[in-house]
């Protein structure tokens, strides 16, 4: 059941920057509206309201809307004019296809003195006799019903019959209440019986027909026979569903508000049916993931489609209708993934799993060790692995030194001369000289190896 609530007047006054209280003209038709309520105090500004194509089966809450001119009620369930006495600038009133079988209902409207035309095509009493003749006797102030201009000749004549006519109306009244009470009748039968109905579709409680209660058969032959129709004749769902879906829209019934009512819960159903989704949830021992595949409807813009994965559960909004699955482990919603099947329209969701599963691998299985005594000659595994790894030389830091520059001069002479001199061997470099005295020392050894060779090549 759908009531007529702020947010959806709201909606509907776009044209009014969504403004209810200044609201002149509003549109609520095709909404499967079931009842009026709140029009009369949230839109009191109100003069024009279109309320065709719903479910509704009385008018009320209008009365306080003074201003309102014209009123749309086509194509619901009403069956009795009232509760317009108020809407004193009333001028329009469409009540076409609807099911007004009380046709004095109608000098209800006598108060409204500035209503001006008035459908009522497609209801049970314009098949009355002397129903127009009536009708415009009845509502002096109205220029035009049912589309067709009232003359003033005719207006003449029908005050002069007008007693007559509803003589002859109230008596056609009475009988179509009375067949009115045997459908309301029916219909609660038909709908207290929804259950025995159910059962009925099967020819027995137990898929047979019993057509003597005196023939009697032992249980084993009876058991045989059932398996072997059910052999062949196995019984298909779908097939099922559309011979139950034909007959239903096949079976002659009469055209009530009850019979409406009904069209439109068994399309309500349907509808419910197919806008539930299937799924499958499934786990990747290998790949350690947790896969969602939700089967979107192929054509469905991907916009559409809200996905909010959690550590522990994920939610998927398909047009603004929540879809949410408890996940069977923990996962990490920051490495899943959504895909969406080009050819299928398939929304698939890969969860990893959190740290602390275990993953499932498939190990292969290692030969036993083999140890060989080395008296034998042989080597056992772990020397085999030892030493089928390549050795590499390393140096002990503590033997690395530092380069020692005073040893880097000769200090041998090859021959003996007259500028032979005798040089003690340097003292080692020490801790307690300095870099640059290091240097210096250096360089003196090389100016002192040049003039010894510069003598001997002089000798």
């Amino acid at each position: 059941m759908v009531y007529i609530t702020e947010d959806l007047i709201r909606r509907r006054a776009e044209h009014n920057e969504c403004e209810i209280f200044s609201l002149e003209e509003v549109s609520l038709h095709q909404q499967d509206i079931e009842r009026i309520e709140h029009l009369d105090r949230w839109c009191k500004e109100l003069r024009i309201l279109y309320l065709q194509n719903n479910l509704i089966p009385r008018i009320e809450n209008v009365g306080r809307l003074k201003k309102l001119e014209y009123l749309n009620l086509a194509l619901n369930n009403i069956e009795v004019i009232e509760n317009l006495e108020g809407c004193e600038s009333l001028q329009k009133l469409d009540l076409t296809v609807n099911f007004v079988g009380r046709l004095s209902s109608v000098e209800s409207l006598r108060h409204n003195i500035h209503l001006r035309e008035l459908f009522l095509v497609g209801n049970p009493c314009t098949q009355f006799e002397g129903y127009r003749q009536f009708v415009v006797a009845a509502l002096p102030q109205l220029k035009s019903l049912d589309g067709t201009e009232i003359s003033r000749s005719e207006r003449i004549r029908a005050s002069q019959g007008l007693e007559e006519a509803r003589r002859c109306v109230a008596e056609q009244e009475q009988e179509y209440l009375r067949r009115r009470a045997e459908e309301k009748e029916e219909a609660r039968r038909k709908e207290a019986g929804v259950e025995e109905e159910k059962k009925e579709r099967k020819p027995g409680f137990d898929g047979r027909w019993y057509t003597d209660i005196n023939n009697t058969a032992s249980p084993e032959s009876e058991k045989n026979k059932e398996n072997q129709e059910l052999n062949e004749n196995p019984k298909n769902p779908e097939e099922d569903e559309e011979q139950r879906e034909h007959e239903f829209w096949h079976t002659p019934c009469s055209f009530t508000p009850e019979s409406r009512l009904e069209a439109h819960r068994h399309l309500e159903e349907k509808k419910r049916a197919k806008e539930k989704l299937d799924f499958c949830l499934t786990e990747d021992e290998e790949n350690n993931t947790i896969i969602l595949d939700l089967e979107v409807y192929r054509h469905m813009d991907t916009s559409l489609i809200d996905v909010d994965v959690q550590p522990s559960y994920a939610r998927v909004s398909v047009k603004g209708k929540i879809f949410q699955v408890v996940l069977p482990a923990e996962v990490k919603p920051d490495s899943s993934t959504a895909q969406r099947s080009q050819t299928t329209g398939h929304l698939l969701l890969t969860m990893p799993r959190a740290e602390g599963e275990i993953k499932v691998t498939k190990t292969v299985p290692r030969p036993p060790r083999v140890r060989q005594n080395r008296r034998s000659g042989g080597l056992s595994e772990d020397d085999q692995r030892k030493n089928n790894v390549p050795e590499r030389l390393e140096v002990d830091p503590s033997k690395r030194t530092a380069v020692d520059l005073a040893n880097i001069v000769p200090c041998q002479i090859a021959k003996e001369g007259p500028m032979e001199t005798s040089r003690p061997d340097p003292p080692a470099a020490e801790d307690h000289f300095s870099e640059g005295c290091k240097d210096d020392m250096a360089d003196r050894g090389k100016t002192l190896c040049s003039l010894l060779q510069q003598g001997e090549a002089e000798s």
